[in-house]
């Protein structure tokens, strides 16, 4: 588990950045379909999406704003973030065993209670896959229980 170092609101400044990293796998995108009930066979069934324009398996879309929240509940802001809005453009297909990095930048301090993140999913060629962004209310003050 990650080190929880939650930022509050009065701490975070416009250009705070943070990130989290995640290898996409064949069990990730089965467990998510199983939660969701996408069962879509692009995402599922190889001989199918052998046909399909990308040639092969893709991993669900939404699975990136997955990562987008991981990136906003652990990093920036961190634990106790609220996540209230999320725009999001996906761009290139995500395949399994590609790894994908969520960051996260502060753009705009919205008012005394929210901010809005600029958030971008990048591949391991460094290729963005999806690129948006997010709004989410900080933790007022940090309260972290061990």
């Amino acid at each position: 588990m990650p080190e929880l170092t939650p930022r509050t609101r009065p701490t975070l400044a416009v250009g705070d950045k943070g990130s989290f990293t995640k290898t996409i796998t064949e069990q990730d995108v089965f467990k998510f379909a199983d939660v969701s009930g996408d069962y879509n066979p692009l995402h599922i069934d190889e001989e199918y999406a052998r046909k399909t324009r990308f040639g092969r398996r893709v991993a669900h879309g939404i699975l990136m704003a997955g990562i987008i929240s991981t990136v906003l509940g652990v990093d920036i802001p961190g634990v106790g973030t609220v996540f209230v809005e999320l725009q999001i453009r996906f761009l290139k297909p995500v395949f399994f065993g590609d790894t994908v990095t969520a960051n996260a930048t502060v753009m705009e301090i919205v008012n005394p209670k929210r901010i809005r993140l600029l958030v971008a999913c990048v591949n391991q060629h460094g290729e963005d896959v999806a690129i948006g962004n997010a709004v989410v209310i900080p933790p007022e003050e940090t309260r972290i229980l061990i």
